[in-house]
């Protein structure tokens, strides 16, 4: 009987956890070549870089706005129409990704991060932009 009910519990507790991952899963994880890709497909994609300014302006993806993760979010999002396509990316892929949620959070459904970010776009031999720029 205590291994019925155990199993029971185990059983309803797999059941919840999938559950609640599958509802708070609303950032979508690109590899590099899909990240580009999926650009290409959209009109008018949004592509963000949520590094420190002193990151993105050492190297970026060419047509990326930055907006760091450290910064007021809420008025970007505020700023950007919720049906644009968001695409999103920083150093390993790990603050786009939280970035992405906080932006599904406000009600973006088109939420894309780029997985494994700028090291894993490098890494790929896809271009980037080094010119440097300043601060305004």
């Amino acid at each position: 009987m205590k291994n019925l009910i155990l199993i029971i519990i185990f059983l309803l507790s797999s059941f919840l956890l999938s559950a609640q991952n599958t509802d708070s899963v609303k950032v979508v994880l690109l590899k590099p070549a899909e990240f580009r890709e999926e650009m290409k497909i959209v009109s008018n994609p949004k592509l963000i870089d949520v590094r420190e300014f002193f990151e993105y302006k050492k190297s970026r993806i060419k047509g990326a706005l930055n907006i760091p993760a450290s910064g007021n979010l809420e008025f970007a999002a505020d700023t950007i129409e919720k049906t644009s396509h968001l695409f999103l990316y920083c150093t390993s892929g790990f603050r786009s990704k939280r970035v992405g949620q906080r932006f599904a959070d406000r009600g973006f459904v088109h939420v894309y991060s780029l997985d494994g970010g700028i090291t894993a776009w490098k890494k790929e031999g896809l271009s980037i932009e080094k010119k440097k720029i300043r601060k305004k």
